[in-house]
C-alpha cells in the first residue's frame, strides 16, 4: 500500500467496477481506506467488480463488491446497509454511477430522459441520503460527486446527460450548504475527455474524437482514469479539510484554453 492519508476510513463508491470509479477505488485502497465497490446489476459489471475487489484484497487492502440499482431507492438504502455491516460506518461517498446514450435531441424520448436523470442526479441524492446517518457522526465525512466537462462545452446527442451533470453541480453546492452544519464536506470533480472503456463504447469514432479534443487542450495528450485519482484522494483527505462546495476541473486545460 502506498500511503496512509485515508487509513481507517470507509469509502462507498457507486459505478466503480471499471473506468474512473475503479481507478478511484484503487487509489483509496492504496491510501488505506476500506472500499465498497458499487456496481450496476448484471453479470458483466459483477465480474468486473469482483475482479477489482480481488486485486485490492490481494495487495493488502480491504474491499467488497456490492450491486446497486441507483434508480431503486430501496436498493440504494440496501447498498449503504451492506457497507455498514461489512466494512463499518461510511466516511466517504463517491457518486460516480452514470447512465448515458447518444441520442439526437429531437429523438430523445421521455423514458430515456428519465432514466439518465434518475441514475445520475437522483441516484446521487439518494446515495448521499442513505449514507447520511454515518456521515453526520464521522470526523472525516465527505461526499464527492462526478460531473462532466460537457456542462461547460455542450455536446450534440447528450442533452439528457449534460442536464443531469449540470444538476449535479447544483446538488453539490446546495448539499455543501445543507450538510456543512454537520461538518460534512461536499465537492465535485469535473472530468474532461477521459479515455475509458465506457467512452469507447459510447463513441464509435472514439479515437478521432479524442484526437480533436486533445488538439484543443492546453495539455496535448489524452486523459486516462488514473489522471483523476489524485483529485479524488485530495478531496477525501485532510488536505482539503476546509474545501467544500467546489467543482474541481481535471480536463487537461480543455475548458479554459
Amino acid at each position: 500500500m502506498s500511503g496512509q492519508r485515508l487509513t481507517g476510513r470507509v469509502a462507498l463508491l457507486t459505478g466503480a467496477s471499471r473506468g474512473i470509479g475503479a481507478a478511484v477505488a484503487r487509489a483509496y485502497a492504496a491510501e488505506g481506506a476500506a472500499v465498497a465497490v458499487g456496481h450496476e446489476p448484471g453479470p458483466r459489471p459483477r465480474e468486473q467488480a469482483v475482479k477489482l475487489v480481488a486485486e485490492i484484497n490481494a495487495t493488502g487492502g480491504r474491499a467488497i463488491a456490492v450491486p446497486a440499482d441507483m434508480v431503486d431507492p430501496q436498493a440504494v438504502e440496501s447498498f449503504a446497509t451492506t457497507v455498514r455491516a461489512e466494512l463499518g460506518a461510511v466516511d466517504i461517498v463517491v457518486n460516480n454511477a452514470a447512465a448515458s446514450a447518444r441520442v439526437p435531441w429531437a429523438e430523445l424520448q421521455v423514458d430515456q430522459w428519465d432514466h439518465v436523470l434518475n441514475v445520475n442526479l437522483r441516484g446521487s441524492w439518494l446515495m448521499t441520503r442513505a449514507a447520511y446517518p454515518d456521515l453526520r457522526v464521522s470526523e472525516h465525512a465527505c461526499v464527492i460527486n462526478v460531473t462532466s466537462v460537457m456542462v461547460e462545452t455542450g455536446q450534440p446527442g447528450a442533452l439528457h446527460y449534460t442536464a443531469s451533470k449540470a444538476g449535479l453541480i447544483g446538488l453539490t453546492r446546495a448539499l455543501a450548504r445543507e450538510l456543512g452544519e454537520d461538518g460534512i464536506r461536499v465537492n465535485a470533480v469535473m472530468p474532461g475527455a477521459i479515455r475509458t472503456e465506457h467512452e469507447q463504447e459510447m463513441e464509435p469514432d472514439a479515437a478521432a474524437v479524442f484526437d480533436r479534443i486533445t488538439a484543443r487542450q492546453a495539455l496535448k495528450r489524452r486523459g486516462y482514469a488514473d489522471d483523476l485519482a489524485g483529485a479524488f484522494v485530495f478531496l477525501a483527505s485532510a488536505e482539503s479539510g476546509f474545501v467544500t462546495g467546489q467543482v474541481l476541473n481535471v480536463d487537461g486545460g480543455w475548458v479554459h484554453y
